[in-house]
């Protein structure tokens, strides 16, 4: 009996992840590159990938679904790019895996595509851009400004993370996104 009560107990601190990576990215950016070659390169690997357009099934609730992927998924892979801090939906996306690290220790590996991390830590830049407008929309409403925070603070946790930072045209991007790919093998220890 104290066995099994024990091997219940373990299993809430230790799930089964039915995914063993969650993408989470701005589709106007990367969908048709970055993203997709990644993509194929972790399951071409073996490692069972959730992205939005390749796992959902017609009729599924998308944000239901996604956030039911994220809790489902070892690692997260947050690709940060341009246009991603204009995404309110990619900011609260971002706040639910972080809050979920925090929670479960689920690992997030943060990607910088074409961005300065510095830029998404400091929020500067086109991220500042961004946030003016973010805050301009709930200036005169607290919960909204609250909201505004805690997308913020997602980021500059997200950002001071142990990631990559990949620069279009970089000479080695490339190598680069398989050196990622491995490495999120064995950094999540997937089966």
């Amino acid at each position: 009996m104290e066995s099994s009560s024990s091997s219940a107990s373990n299993s809430q601190y230790y799930p089964r992840w039915k995914y063993n990576v969650f993408l989470s990215y701005r589709g106007e950016d990367t969908r048709r590159n970055f993203t997709s070659h990644l993509y194929q390169g972790l399951e071409n690997r073996g490692i069972f990938t959730f992205l939005d357009d390749k796992r959902l099934e017609n009729g599924d609730s998308i944000p239901k679904e996604l956030l039911k992927a994220i809790e489902e998924s070892q690692v997260a892979l947050v690709i940060f790019s341009k246009n991603y801090a204009p995404s309110r939906w990619c900011l609260n996306e971002l706040v639910k895996i972080m809050e979920f690290k925090e929670e479960n220790g689920q690992i997030v590996i943060p990607i910088f595509y074409d961005v300065d991390p510095s830029h998404v830590r400091y929020q500067s830049e086109n991220f500042a851009e961004a946030f003016a407008k973010h805050e301009l929309r709930y200036k005169d409403d607290v919960e909204g400004m609250k909201k505004v925070q805690g997308w913020r603070n997602a980021l500059t946790a997200a950002s001071n993370l142990k990631g990559y930072d990949i620069r279009y045209g970089e000479v080695g991007s490339k190598m680069k996104q398989s050196k990622m790919q491995h490495n999120v093998r064995w950094w999540g220890k997937l089966e």
